[in-house]
């Protein structure tokens, strides 16, 4: 009897058919292993082929994951030998690994004087390098990728086609004779300064420039970064000038964990994620005040290297680097050395760019953690695209489904095909915009794309798809979207001349939670963000439901108020606030009067706990401007006291009055610790009493549940089971997944 095996998850590219080979080596037995579109085909024969599967769960790759294995039992063939083969172009399913950082082994061997790779900056092989960004099609092969421009030679090509070897198949293996190589420009000229220099030598003139202080960009993986020393506030004050980024704060590279360990506090969790092959940016705590990197927070987010460049600048440099994504504010990280002279040229003194193209940009993944848990914030390098097999079909039941879509408060919905599997493409929101696919029994959650607010950013958006499209043959069927109408990414959707379906933006958060936890029933769903389009026209983001699969039901939310100055109001929430103050306390304000007469405007009523969080910050007199997303909860985070166990009980009804939490603030402008901790207890209260009304256990989603010490109390205090986003983002990252969620639940 014959075995064969269809074996599905990341298993191309990760060293997983020479593990195949060795394994049927050590258990005498014989066939084949190959890479196809459907992920890989194993053939077996021999009298201990029974062993087989269990010993290759026992020794998978470090990069390897096995989703569905498919066994199909034929007749005997009397193969001769165990073979590795050429791979097979079928249907285009199988799953891409993301881009990993440099792997210990290739460490050992970049910094081993006899080795022939010794200090060359491109080492990797099967357990490590860059995967997603420089592939053009699969199957995963040299030839669809961008290091098809590069011959290998001898040496390489004998490691390449050697099953025993670490770097048999790994499409950008290289070297000094045959590989990409680094390029020092200048900005203002075309003229190359490093055709002279080694390897070596290029990058310590880098480093040497960074040590004078000056702003270089340096090419990574999927993208470039702005780079000088952080430790220098003349450097860091000239690049917040140069790039006009006035206060958001810079992420930070450092050499090592010991080197994070004298600027910051961490725990055992926080090293973990740091220390992690996916090496993300992790929010930590301060130690010590670096002044212009992240001032006014308790805050820094720090990484380590992840690319033998990196880690060779730290030979030669002994602080930690400002490591920030090359972009214009808004728009994607710049993957292309003549795009960063085009739009940065006037920002770096100098670029240390190379010659092996990034096909897909993709910028640094951030986390945090939360306890014993980590919240992804950013889902991308290391961790995108974030790929799952799921079990769906749909029922050829059509009028049922417009019943029930009906029922979902008139969900937007064309006539639906009678497919047995539809393709679905899932197009996010406007902020921290990603996209998601279903087809056959796959999801994939692309890496974060960013906010859809410029020509450029719009621009990767709608690349990102087509790379998508290209990747996987992928045709979409059926679209969903946000209801929000000036969403690009919901204009985008409804000028495609395909079906669509708009999905409610907070019921997408909440679904994104179920379909991370494969959750069914009913659940109170606490959705908490800035914005997000109500059904009922306004501005939705301090929500309550009780919602399931396929429907949900608004059953709290926080008093609705307006937004003095619409879009504007986020950065300026004086107005709002003010307004919403009881007279004896507004009048102390010189804005009381005419933010009173302002209230008559045609402005949008919002129920935004983002904005709640503005305006208490405002208040209390922590902020005077919202000048970056997320300052005003970061500013709460860093003055909340534990010991302080006040807070203020509000009237909960449908509507939860908020509003005597404002005149508290107000009241006590100035006293920041005891503002901050009665306004988080205050939520975390009113969560608990809502929670103890409903015979239900709990999901929390929306960017405002980034907020650290509001997740971490409200887990404390609710006595229920509480769900989460951790893969997916909490933010609005994961909305393409709660969107495409419902389509395989309904469609």
């Amino acid at each position: 009897m014959r075995i064969k095996y269809k074996i599905n998850g990341i298993v191309q590219g990760v060293g997983f058919r020479p593990t195949v080979y060795k394994i049927a080596k050590q258990l005498g037995l014989r066939g084949y292993v190959l890479n196809s579109g459907e992920g890989v085909i194993i053939e077996i024969e021999g009298e201990k082929k029974d062993k087989f599967i269990d010993t290759l769960k026992k020794n998978l790759p470090p990069l390897a994951r096995i989703d569905i294995i498919e066994k199909e039992f034929l007749p005997v063939k009397n193969y001769k030998d165990f073979q590795i083969i050429e791979s097979k172009n079928t249907t285009k399913t199988t799953f891409i690994s993301p881009d990993i950082a440099v792997c210990e082994d290739c460490l050992k061997e970049m910094f081993d004087k006899n080795n022939r790779r010794y200090l060359y900056p491109f080492i990797n092989c099967t357990n490590c390098g860059p995967r997603y960004t420089i592939i053009k099609d699969i199957p995963y092969d040299r030839k669809n990728t961008s290091m098809s421009e590069f011959k290998m030679c001898d040496k390489c090509y004998s490691e390449y086609i050697n099953p025993l070897n670490r770097r048999y198949h790994a499409e950008p293996t290289c070297c000094f004779e045959c590989g990409p190589e680094l390029i020092i420009k200048l900005p203002n000229s075309k003229f190359q300064i490093s055709s002279n220099l080694n390897e070596i030598e290029k990058i310590e003139f880098i480093a040497e420039k960074i040590k004078e202080g000056k702003i270089v960009a340096i090419k990574g993986l999927g993208g470039f970064h702005l780079v000088c020393d952080a430790t220098n506030e003349k450097t860091v004050k000239n690049l917040r000038v140069r790039k006009q980024r006035p206060s958001k704060p810079f992420a930070m590279m450092f050499k090592d964990t010991d080197t994070i360990q004298k600027y910051c506090k961490l725990t055992k969790k926080d090293i973990e994620l740091i220390t992690s092959k996916e090496k993300p940016i992790v929010l930590v705590k301060k130690s010590v005040e670096l002044k212009g990197i992240a001032d006014g927070i308790d805050r820094y987010g720090v990484f380590l290297p992840y690319t033998p460049v990196h880690y060779l600048l730290f030979e030669h440099i002994d602080f930690p680097i400002v490591a920030t994504s090359a972009n214009i504010s808004d728009e994607p990280i710049i993957r292309e050395g003549d795009e960063l002279i085009e739009k940065l040229g006037s920002i770096v003194d100098y670029v240390l760019d190379h010659n092996r193209d990034i096909i897909n940009a993709c910028d640094d993944s951030v986390v945090q953690a939360v306890g014993d848990e980590c919240i992804t914030m950013r889902c991308a390098r290391g961790y995108a695209p974030l790929m799952e097999n799921v079990e769906w079909r749909m029922e050829n039941k059509e009028d049922e489904l417009n019943e029930k879509l009906k029922v979902n408060n008139e969900v937007k919905k064309e006539k639906i095909n009678n497919n047995s599997q539809l393709n679905i493409l899932g197009v996010g929101a406007n902020q921290k915009s990603t996209i998601s696919l279903a087809f056959k029994d796959k999801f994939i959650l692309s890496p974060h794309i960013g906010d859809l607010g410029t020509v450029g950013s719009i621009e990767y958006f709608e690349r990102t798809i087509e790379t998508f499209r290209r990747l996987y043959g992928f045709k979409e069927d059926i679209i969903i979207c946000d209801k929000h109408p000036f969403y690009e990414s919901t204009k985008w959707a409804l000028n495609q001349d395909k079906e669509v379906v708009q999905i409610q933006h907070h019921y997408a958060h909440a679904l994104a939670t179920m379909f991370e936890y494969n959750l069914e029933g009913d659940y109170l769903a606490f959705i908490f963000d800035g914005t997000g389009y109500g059904d009922d026209g306004s501005i939705w983001g301090g929500e309550v439901f009780v919602a399931n699969r396929h429907t949900y039901e608004r059953v709290h939310y926080f008093k609705p108020f307006k937004l003095i100055g619409g879009e504007k109001a986020v950065k300026n929430p004086s107005n709002t606030a003010v307004a919403l103050l009881d007279e004896e306390v507004g009048e102390k304000f010189k804005n009381y009067k005419l933010a009173k007469a302002l209230t008559k405007g045609n402005f949008p009523l919002t129920t935004s706990m983002g904005r709640i969080f503005d305006m208490v910050a405002f208040l209390g007199g922590m902020i005077e401007r919202n000048e970056w997303e997320g300052l005003s909860g970061l500013m709460i985070e860093r003055y909340y006291n534990p010991d302080i166990k006040d807070y203020i009980d509000f009237e909960i009804d449908k509507e939860i009055n908020f509003f005597p939490l404002l005149n508290f603030a107000a009241k006590n402008r100035g006293n920041f610790e005891l503002i901050s901790s009665v306004f988080i207890n205050s939520i975390v209260e009113t969560m608990v009493k809502i929670s103890k009304m409903y015979d239900l256990d709990i999901i929390i989603g929306g960017g405002v549940f980034q907020n650290k010490t509001l997740l971490s109390e409200v887990l404390k205090k609710i006595n229920k089971k509480v769900y989460f986003n951790k893969k997916i983002p909490l933010n609005d990252g994961g909305i393409s997944a709660g969107q495409v969620a419902f389509g395989i639940w309904n469609l």
